[in-house]
């Protein structure tokens, strides 16, 4: 047995081939749990990458050595008996999701670098995904690095093969997979500043060299069973929260400095990250950044809990984490204000654990003072969320606001605090989108955004906008339903019922394919409806959905459709316009005169 730590250069590069045995499960990965994550990390540390290369006079190696790299986890392997002229083998024990999730973003990545032309790329990262012609021997399949299980074969092939469509495994998680990377990667190229080959090497080399994994390969007579024993023992750790609440408790202090952070709630585990933590844990790790103004690694917080109160009052510093970590608790399962439960459901469905901190100190604020910068933070995370901009500085930005509105005692002016902060950053990973900036990235026929969204996080969107077509109307309802399905006006399968104009012929056919292609998944094309409405439409004529929206769906997206006597690509266009304009009211922008009241 030999354990190191590896990247997904040193796995992949050699001639090998990793088999996923029969017993372990299918691909069962998904975009909301771990395509995005996974992604949102490569895309950070190549945009860290950058920056170092920037910083060093562009020098490759000072910038890696200074960019820090992304743990993924782990992977057992057991090397299989070969003979001495066919390729490597090992089975994957361990870690089968992970490692065909990272061979399918490789070569979504390939497969972009070829669609551009940027040959010296696509031919390095090609010896990532496939093994070469003079290794393969008799069987096909020792083509690839890795080789699933038997069930997802065949969409595994079609996804990565290039030359092969994909046509008839649309419903595989492998093919979904490849293709929510491939749009990613598309967009971060095209997306940033720089040249496209400076920002795709940046991201060939965080996904090559700057994910790391502890590696455990098994010899062919070790047993498996013994390393799960021992990745998975039973001894149970001390958690950060025990070792702060026996040092708060220590001596002869007073039992109550801990009441009310003992009871299950604060001990259920949540996430945090990739992380699964104790609830208290994170909002400790959480209240001591906001009131250090530094980041605090999760296994540092005793550590940085015990300097922070070393020249302090513990029994004014406990008071204060219990008044802070109380006012979270009534927000997070107490009554809310509607404004409140919007902020929190919307926060919540975007995944916005970095703001805590600000949020810990807000939630002191007077009511309408604490709504007011609510509405900023939410129009700021929202707008760079349609816009596709990165979240990789918003741990800092919150740290940085978060001393903002303590060194001036910002509590009482925190909207003003809040929005006048926003409002100064000017860097692009920091910037409040406007308007036109918005409008631009919607309107843009390269930004489909069902495809480059959650569907959670495009619903909020929908919804927000549905709920501003009600402010502006004269129905009673002011309620906008949640968990409606998103539906898409002119269908993902078109080509049965919506042919294209006859005028169009030979290759201006093939070229009014892509566009309608890319013009479906834009938000022009998309709105809401119930489960049993969507299913019922499905891929029929737009005589047949406009009928049915009008008879059945009571939503003022859907109102504003009935009228229209068909749908094509130019009224398309003119939505997604439309529906620009609605997300900047909705969510004031930078610009906006709300927040100077």
């Amino acid at each position: 047995m030999k354990t190191d730590i590896l990247t997904p250069k040193d796995l992949f590069r050699k001639y090998v081939q990793y088999t996923i045995p029969p017993f372990q499960r299918h691909y069962i990965w998904t975009q909301d749990d771990q395509w995005e994550p996974l992604w949102d990390d490569v895309r950070n540390v190549a945009e860290n990458y950058l920056e170092e290369l920037e910083r060093s006079d562009n020098d490759m190696v000072e910038a890696e050595q200074r960019t820090k790299p992304h743990f993924l986890g782990a992977v057992v392997l057991q090397q299989v008996h070969t003979a001495a002229r066919d390729i490597e083998q090992r089975e994957v024990i361990d870690g089968q999701q992970r490692a065909t999730t990272l061979q399918l973003l490789l070569d979504a990545i390939q497969g972009v670098c070829e669609e551009k032309a940027l040959t010296r790329q696509s031919k390095r990262l090609l010896k990532f995904v496939t093994n070469g012609e003079d290794a393969i021997g008799d069987e096909a399949h020792h083509i690839f690095k890795l080789w699933p299980t038997r069930s997802d074969r065949e969409a595994f092939k079609h996804a990565m093969d290039n030359g092969l469509a994909v046509k008839g495994f649309e419903r595989s998680l492998i093919v979904q997979a490849h293709e929510f990377f491939q749009t990613q990667v598309r967009e971060w190229i095209d997306d940033g500043t720089g040249s496209i080959e400076s920002r795709m090497d940046a991201l060939e080399t965080a996904a090559t060299a700057m994910l790391q994994m502890v590696v455990i390969d098994l010899d062919p007579e070790d047993d498996p069973n013994v390393i799960f024993e021992t990745l998975n023992a039973r001894g149970t750790p001390l958690e950060q929260s025990d070792l702060i609440k026996n040092f708060v408790l220590s001596g002869d202090r007073e039992s109550d400095m801990w009441d009310g952070l003992d009871d299950t709630w604060w001990r259920e585990e949540v996430r945090q990250g990739r992380l699964y933590r104790p609830r208290l844990d994170m909002l400790l790790n959480y209240w001591l950044a906001m009131r250090t103004g530094s980041e605090v690694g999760p296994s540092r917080v005793f550590d940085t809990f015990r300097a922070y109160v070393e020249n302090r009052r513990l029994d004014d510093v406990m008071t204060l984490v219990k008044k802070d970590l109380t006012n979270y608790r009534r927000f997070r399962v107490g009554s809310r204000t509607p404004d409140e439960e919007s902020f929190y459901y919307r926060t919540n469905v975007m995944q916005t654990g970095a703001i805590t901190p600000v949020l810990l100190l807000l939630l002191s604020a007077e009511h309408g003072t604490r709504i007011r910068a609510f509405c900023a933070l939410e129009s700021f995370l929202i707008r760079r969320m349609v816009c596709r901009q990165t979240t990789k500085d918003y741990n800092r930005l919150t740290l940085e606001l978060a001393r903002r509105l303590r060194e001036d005692g910002g509590l009482e002016s925190a909207d003003k605090v809040v929005a006048g902060f926003l409002k100064e950053q000017t860097a692009y990973s920091r910037k409040w989108p406007s308007d036109e900036t918005v409008a631009h990235s919607l309107e843009s026929e390269s930004s489909p955004l069902y495809r480059l969204l959650t569907r959670g996080r495009l619903r909020l969107v929908l919804e927000g906008i549905e709920g501003r077509l009600l402010l502006s109307s004269k129905s009673e309802r002011r309620d906008v339903e949640k968990n409606l399905t998103i539906e898409h006006l002119m269908p993902q399968g078109w080509k049965g019922n919506w042919p294209l104009p006859p005028s169009v012929e030979g290759a201006e056919e093939v070229v009014a394919e892509q566009e309608r292609n890319r013009l479906i998944h834009s938000i022009g094309n998309l709105t809401l409806a119930t489960g049993q409405l969507n299913s019922s439409m499905s891929n029929a004529p737009w005589e047949c959905k406009r009928a049915e929206l009008h008879n059945h769906s009571t939503l003022m997206l859907n109102k504003e459709l009935t009228s229209e006597p068909c749908w094509n690509e130019d009224l398309i266009r003119a939505r997604s316009k439309r529906m620009a304009a609605l997300i900047s009211e909705c969510w004031p922008g930078p610009d906006s005169q709300v927040w100077e009241r």
